[in-house]
């Protein structure tokens, strides 16, 4: 007797090439907005006053950018990532445009990579996924990597192909949404003096402030997203899973750290660019989030007084303050409390 249920693609259903255009579009709401708020506090100006955006010339407040990547995110999932092991990284992500509350969000993926494991039990899949709004415009790409089980270890290894991918989106290739102008940013309203003059490159920024996650904020902010991962809601099979237990979305923990970067960040008030990205260990419910960010690249942009960009590196740690947390570099091997290693850049406005 055939099945109507969605078991997901294993290694083995992908194809070079591939493309997918996943279920369920999804119209962002005002309620959508408030419920992000609800889940990370998050502060920044210009997704909280439709009079602060009007003000820089959007119509009205955008969607928060990562609740835009979220959802378009989520439409991935049962495609990608239903038989996935881990979500290894991210690259060469643009947001095209902003994300009002009436727009409808869909995604379509592209497989652009293969390369099976050694073990011949897993694969990688890399994929390029697209979302485009209600008028076929391109909201926002990036590139993601899975580790995906493999259904039958003996099917044949496909032709391994990595794509190859910049370390960091070119300055030149970076979107600045039409209409905007900085020329009258309200620091006092963004609750920020510092601007981009005021960054330098290595400096490290301590956001301070933690955030404790409980079981039931992130499994909202999952089902917010439409994502189904099963290792993320059901704790009647992921108590025999790895850890025991269930699994934060890595998502939840970027906009986590986002949040908290706001103390010290308040005026990067734009994400442009996901340059990369890795969830160097699970979180859990019960995990205490800290976060500090590193100005990796600043930018001048081309016929622009009015704003610049950062090209930050935040990371994000459970259970130790950042103050004293000893992380030092990749190349020091010294990651112990680190979840999140995030590089992104941002618009900023400049003294003018």
């Amino acid at each position: 007797m055939g099945t109507k249920t969605n078991p997901g693609n294993y290694f083995e259903d992908f194809q070079l090439g591939q493309v997918i255009r996943h279920a369920t579009p999804r119209t962002v709401r005002s309620g959508d907005v408030s419920l992000y708020i609800a889940l990370y506090g998050s502060r920044f100006i210009l997704a909280s006053s439709d009079a602060f955006a009007q003000g820089i010339g959007f119509p009205t407040a955008p969607v928060d950018d990562l609740l835009a990547f979220h959802v378009v995110f989520g439409k991935t999932v049962p495609d990608i990532s239903l038989n996935a092991i881990a979500n290894l990284g991210y690259a060469d992500g643009r947001f095209h445009r902003p994300v009002y509350t009436g727009d409808t969000l869909s995604t379509t993926s592209e497989v652009i990579g293969l390369k099976e494991n050694s073990n011949g039990k897993t694969g990688v899949v890399y994929v390029r996924s697209t979302g485009i709004n209600q008028r076929g415009e391109t909201v926002l790409d990036y590139v993601r990597w899975v580790m995906v089980r493999k259904q039958n270890e003996a099917s044949p290894a496909p032709t391994t192909v990595v794509p190859e991918l910049p370390e960091a989106v070119a300055v030149d290739q970076l979107i600045v949404p039409e209409g905007l102008d900085l020329t009258g940013y309200d620091d006092v309203a963004a609750g920020s003096p510092h601007r981009w003059e005021d960054y330098e490159v290595g400096e490290k920024i301590d956001h301070v402030d933690g955030m404790t996650i409980e079981e039931a904020e992130h499994a909202t902010a999952t089902r917010l997203y439409q994502n189904t991962a099963k290792v993320h809601f059901n704790q009647h099979t992921e108590k025999d899973g790895r850890f025991g237990r269930r699994l934060m979305y890595g998502g939840h923990i970027i906009s986590v750290a986002r949040a908290l970067s706001f103390n010290g960040l308040a005026n990067a008030c734009l994400i442009v660019a996901i340059n990369g990205g890795r969830h160097v260990a699970p979180t859990f419910a019960g995990d205490t989030i800290y976060a500090w960010s590193e100005v990796i690249e600043r930018y001048e942009i081309p016929d622009r007084k009015d704003l610049g960009a950062l090209r930050l590196r935040t990371l994000a740690v459970k259970d130790a303050s950042c103050e004293s947390f000893p992380y030092k570099d990749q190349n020091g091997d010294d990651e112990a409390g680190v979840v999140l290693d995030f590089d992104y850049t941002v618009l900023i406005p400049r003294h003018g």
